[in-house]
């Protein structure tokens, strides 16, 4: 059973302390340099892969959705897909700001596709994930017609993406025929599986959380259903309460009978620079997503 809020260690925190242990932007003062530093990345992916951008599976305006195909020659499985969720507290960022994933992948002969959705306080965090929800299921019944599989999926999503992937694992997709008895790979990046903590931070200023919206949404008390082998990594200059969400959802994953769950804490890598792991062919999140890495010799 996932431990009674009250005895979660995080709850001795002060406000300052809970700032810098859940608010990865205090953490990481500089935060802002990673993504400009992307930016030539980003530029290059979208020229270089001819995506299908802004395709809608919903009527939402952050209902779309880009689509990176596979570049011939690079060496993935036929067919296959990998799907990413992008991070931000579920209230910032931008599917543009990570084409380099879905350009590392697409030269790796992997279809990739990159969502937006909903975001606070426009939408509450249900609304979120939900949207999140809305944007897998629309992949699974359409991707055949961009020359990929839906029986071929695997799934990362790194911070509120981890999260919003988690929630994937734990819907009931019984009524949906579309969706795949089970996914090849999830990668888990430094996520925020948790809202709880958030509640007490000045990110609920944007969340909106209140306790039963915060408790629905908390990962760690729902059960993971759609079966895959799962790789969990945080970085080890994450702050220590951060880490441990990452750790508490490995041992839910184990309870609900996963029979593979990875995790680790990445050497040097805080919550921002952990993404360059994305480009990494011989590294551990690469491994995690079925025929992206490189060749090992």
């Amino acid at each position: 059973m996932p431990q009674p809020l009250q005895d979660l260690p995080w709850r001795a925190l002060d406000r300052e302390a809970l700032e810098f242990h859940f608010n990865p932007r205090v953490s990481v003062p500089d935060f802002a340099r990673y993504d400009q530093e992307r930016t030539g990345l980003n530029e290059a992916a979208l020229a270089e892969c001819s995506p299908w951008l802004d395709i809608p599976y919903g009527d939402h305006p952050l209902h779309s959705l880009d689509i990176y195909p596979a570049q011939p020659g690079g060496g993935g499985e036929e067919g296959a897909v990998h799907v990413f969720f992008h991070g931000g507290y579920w209230r910032a960022l931008d599917k543009a700001n990570f084409a380099f994933i879905g350009g590392a992948l697409a030269e790796r002969g992997i279809t990739t596709v990159i969502p937006n959705y909903e975001l606070c306080p426009a939408s509450t965090l249900d609304e979120v994930v939900a949207s999140a929800r809305a944007a897998f299921a629309w992949i699974c019944a359409n991707i055949h017609r961009y020359g990929a599989s839906r029986d071929k999926i695997s799934l990362s999503g790194h911070s509120a993406g981890a999260h919003l992937s988690a929630a994937i694992l734990s819907a009931d997709w019984s009524g949906d025929p579309s969706i795949p008895s089970a996914l090849t790979g999830v990668l888990l990046v430094s996520g925020v599986f948790d809202p709880s903590p958030a509640m007490m931070t000045s990110l609920n200023d944007d969340l909106r959380l209140s306790r039963e919206m915060a408790d629905r949404n908390n990962m760690e008390n729902c059960t993971p259903r759609l079966k895959a082998p799962v790789t969990l990594v945080a970085g080890a200059l994450e702050p220590a309460h951060w880490q441990d969400m990452t750790v508490r959802y490995a041992e839910q994953l184990r309870r609900a009978g996963y029979a593979q769950v990875d995790m680790h804490m990445l050497p040097g890598c805080h919550h921002f620079n952990i993404l360059d792991g994305y480009l990494d062919e011989h590294g551990i999140m690469r491994k995690a997503i079925p025929g992206a890495a490189g060749d090992p010799s």
